[in-house]
């Protein structure tokens, strides 16, 4: 096992475990940007950052209309749905992986020095 290794700030002492539990927030780390609630909104919101989504995106739109139909309107929508399934598979295994590397983290044993 690894250690991780503390050093609190010791300008104040504590005499009271409950008010310095009060004072301080827990030290867990969360490193991932998404929730299991927030993943698909968020994850669209960035995607649609991106000039070149926003780009196929305007092409699909334009699609619906008859008289600027170029494409079938499913054909159209292709592109924009294999870039946006890449990115939101890419985007889930790396925030997985942030998690499962911040549960390491939070679970290790740490020593604490105090004066």
């Amino acid at each position: 096992n690894k250690w991780r290794i503390v050093f609190p700030n010791n300008g104040r002492q504590w005499k009271d475990w409950k008010q310095a539990s009060a004072f301080y927030s827990g030290n867990r780390i969360q490193t991932t940007k998404y929730t299991w609630f927030t993943f698909l909104p968020q994850n669209l919101f960035e995607q649609f950052h991106r000039l070149g989504n926003l780009y196929f995106f305007f092409l699909v739109v334009l699609n619906w209309f008859s008289q600027v139909e170029v494409f079938h309107r499913e054909i159209a929508m292709l592109p924009l749905i294999v870039v946006l399934l890449a990115s939101m598979i890419k985007d889930a295994i790396e925030d997985y992986r942030k998690h499962r590397f911040d549960e390491t983290i939070n679970f290790s044993k740490t020593r604490v020095y105090d004066k």
